[in-house]
């Protein structure tokens, strides 16, 4: 788990704004792209980011 003082200072790799940290992963509602953490290092490679839908932002907002 990262530490909030890191969570703080984390940006989305594309238009470098604020990510949120939900279900492991970390999601840039801007971009609506999902960044997976592998192996517990945080993969923000745009192109390996995972494009999520408006349904699947607001569900995983509900699970935090």
């Amino acid at each position: 788990m990262l530490n909030s003082e890191v969570l703080g200072i984390l940006a989305c790799p594309k238009c470098k704004g604020d990510l949120l940290f939900v279900n492991n992963c970390f999601v840039c509602e801007s971009c609506m792209l999902k960044f997976e953490i592998v192996e517990g290092i945080p993969n923000f490679i745009i192109d390996e980011a995972k494009p999520i839908s408006q349904e699947e932002l607001k569900q995983l907002k509900d699970e935090r």
